[in-house]
């Protein structure tokens, strides 16, 4: 990032290492304060409050004289009194003729910059009048803190008065950056990616709270014949890279600037990769999101660069992929794709290890593609925790792959640390638990998402024998929730016949069905997908795994809640015999 200060798309990105304020005056004097005023001078003020528009721009000559007078006398009033600052120049006394009018142009102000997304961003070799050594933490919360003592002044000096009510809430970022420049093993072919600074920290004040353009996911990823990246440039001053561990891959995610909040949502769904785990390496998969390509139709595929070994996925830049399961759904079809290559079974569902009270443990494979019940079901484990469960600990929720160890045994992995869950599916009690910790989009609208971490790292890549292996039956209703299969050939049409009644989470509706309830990798390479499950069930068979059905009746009228509680009871029932 080059500039102190951009403003787009409702996006304020601060770049604290050109310019850091520390006083009230250094922040009134700032660039980034002149275009956040211009902004809701011409954008809000203009367009939506036309009464106190038209009240104060009659008595100035233009809108910049607005602007400008705006500027001066709020630096005014972080020193002097209101007859000091008329006394100063005279023209300032429109602003106090009505200081209701006024008081309410502030709050207007204040609640505009609280609705931008706010970013700050570190870029530790890089110098300038701005910040390096200064813990990023704390000038974040200083930053926060001269804000609302701004604010605050600005305010007690046009009352009159002290402020007897303190809200402490977040005036200063939303979410941070810090950014390393970082050399790796570049392939000639992505050079032009080499300019991009890499993710080292991130750090946001949950709960973050974020309106994309779109709240639904649409149509699957198809292979594309030919190198998106090759010889393309990305400006350094707006994109960013996140390092992440998908999986076991090794995964460089470059996303535009004007997509930052679903680059932030990666911090609490993959782990954020160390220095050492990338520096002079060669990624298994990169993913351009948001590329200015010209065309204004979405375009999302992948590419296989069969000559480095590298997954290479692709969106470009438009509306329509501003929602977070672009990010999500890509960066997992391409890590299974990458899986299937290598033998192992991706696996799209949800897997949870249990111990309960009686000392019995169990891990369970539910799956089954969206909106069938996986997280569901798990959310109802949590329900029961009391009752039934000494311990739980969840593997993966969405996403995880089955691998043959070497000693022939089949273990479940994960690829994800954290989950994208739709709020109306949790638990409220649970809902409300995580507001500190969570990335929510689009909170009053149909499929309302948050982002929370669940597991770690450690857990997820650790490996776990299965006991049950079940699929998720949304729609069907049942007498027995749980129903167990001894013939592989009953067992094998289910899981990769993918049946499930869609329930809001894509542009599908009704009983639709993808193959192996995968359309993230088994769907596009269906060939080589059909020869693993074979080979993967009847490993599971001969030793003993038990393979068969949960009736989760999520997508039936009325059992949305109790059909994923009443089954996990059953299962509870069936793990104590």
């Amino acid at each position: 990032m080059l500039h102190e200060f951009t403003l787009s798309r409702g996006r304020a990105m601060i770049n604290f290492t050109l310019k850091y304020c520390d006083t009230k005056q250094k922040l009134l004097n700032s660039y980034g304060f002149r275009r956040v005023i211009e902004s809701f001078v011409k954008q809000v003020l203009k367009k939506e409050e036309q009464v106190i528009y038209d009240y104060y721009i009659k008595n100035f000559k233009s809108e910049d004289d607005l602007i400008d007078s705006i500027i001066e006398v709020f630096k005014l009033l972080t020193v002097f009194s209101i007859d000091e600052v008329v006394a100063v120049d005279n023209k300032y006394s429109k602003f106090f003729e009505d200081k209701d009018l006024f008081i309410e142009f502030t709050e207007l102000l204040f609640t505009y910059w609280k609705r931008l997304e706010r970013y700050t961003v570190v870029r530790n070799n890089r110098l300038g009048d701005g910040l390096q050594s200064v813990r990023f933490i704390q000038a974040n919360d200083m930053f926060n803190d001269l804000l609302l003592a701004t604010f605050r002044r600005i305010q007690e000096t046009i009352n009159g008065h002290e402020t007897r009510v303190y809200r402490q809430m977040t005036a200063g970022a939303n979410a941070g950056l810090t950014l390393n420049e970082v050399n790796w093993n570049c392939p000639i072919e992505y050079k032009g990616l080499t300019s991009i600074p890499f993710i080292s920290t991130v750090v946001f004040q949950p709960p973050f709270i974020s309106y994309t353009k779109k709240n639904t996911r649409d149509g699957i990823f198809q292979e594309h014949q030919q190198n998106p990246l090759e010889n393309i440039v990305l400006n350094e001053d707006d994109w960013f890279v996140f390092p992440a561990k998908v999986g076991s891959m090794l995964t460089f995610v470059y996303f535009h600037k004007d997509f930052m909040v679903h680059g932030i949502g990666l911090a609490n769904l993959f782990e954020l990769a160390k220095e050492s785990e990338y520096i002079g390496k060669k990624p298994d998969i990169i993913y351009v999101f948001g590329y200015p390509d010209g065309e204004e139709e979405k375009r999302t595929f992948y590419y296989k660069d069969k000559k480095n070994d590298i997954l290479i996925g692709y969106a470009n830049y438009c509306d329509d992929i501003d929602y977070f399961g672009y990010m999500k759904k890509m960066l997992l079809t391409l890590h299974n794709v990458k899986q299937i290559e290598q033998n192992r079974l991706p696996i799209h569902g949800a897997m949870v290890n249990i111990v309960l009270k009686n000392g019995k443990e169990s891990n369970i494979i539910i799956m089954g593609d969206s909106g069938a019940g996986k997280s569901e079901s798990l959310e109802a484990f949590r329900t029961l925790n009391e009752n039934y469960i000494r311990h739980m600990r969840i593997i993966f929720d969405d996403m995880g792959y089955l691998k043959k160890e070497e000693d022939g045994s089949i273990k479940g992995y994960g690829t994800e640390i954290g989950a994208f869950v739709r709020v109306d599916d949790l638990d409220p009690a649970y809902a409300f638990e995580q507001l500190d910790r969570g990335v929510y989009t689009n909170m009053d609208q149909i499929n309302a998402r948050v982002t929370i971490p669940i597991s770690t790292y450690e857990i997820i890549s650790r490996g776990y024998p299965i006991d049950y292996f079940l699929y998720a039956n949304n729609y069907n209703e049942a007498e027995k929730k749980i129903l167990i299969y001894d013939s592989l050939e009953k067992s094998i049409p289910i899981f990769e016949d993918g049946a499930r009644k869609a329930k809001g989470t894509t542009t599908e509706k009704g009983l639709v069905k993808s193959y192996f309830a995968n359309p993230f990798g088994p769907v596009q390479e269906q060939a080589e997908t059909e020869v693993l499950v074979r080979s993967y069930f009847k490993d599971m068979k001969d030793a003993g795994v038990k393979i068969g059905e949960i009736h989760t009746s999520l997508a039936i009228d009325g059992k949305a809640k109790d059909g994923p509680r009443l089954a996990a009871e059953e299962l509870f029932s069936l793990i104590n015999e």
